[in-house]
């Protein structure tokens, strides 16, 4: 069985996104946060808080954390996004919950993202993990 590359869809230029803030992009209807890293590196994820139930991802607080290694290996640093309702935060390489503030953990979907010729251009479909929906207001 063959794997078929994900379609890239152009979403804005590298320059039109502010470092370490998010923007928000429709894809085929559904809403995404894009996020400009320090290192000119591109994310995105859902748009939808699958807390709060709202779309204001993009607002929440780009960072990062160390997960810790194994044994004596060292710990990797990921980025993360912090949700500007809550304050629970996501792994956004992969979608997993680092903090879920005490609650369930509801992961994220995670698009492909890449920069390529300045361009910023997003998978039209998350990888792997789907869209969690919210819990019951705290």
């Amino acid at each position: 069985m063959t794997t078929q590359e994900p379609t890239m869809i152009d979403i804005c230029a590298l320059s039109d996104l502010s470092v370490e803030r998010g923007a928000a992009a429709l894809l085929d209807g559904v809403q995404v946060a894009v996020f400009r890293l320090v290192d000119d590196s591109v994310r995105a994820c859902q748009q939808r808080d699958p807390y709060s139930g709202a779309n204001v991802l993009s607002r929440g607080l780009v960072g990062s954390h160390e997960l810790p290694g194994e044994g004596e290996e060292p710990g990797e640093i990921v980025p993360t996004i912090a949700s500007p309702m809550y304050k629970q935060a996501w792994n956004l390489d992969t979608g997993e919950v680092l903090d879920s503030g005490g609650g369930q953990k509801l992961p994220i979907a995670v698009h492909e993202a890449e920069v390529r010729d300045g361009r910023v251009l997003v998978s039209a479909r998350p990888r792997g993990a789907a869209v969690s929906e919210p819990a019951a207001a705290p």
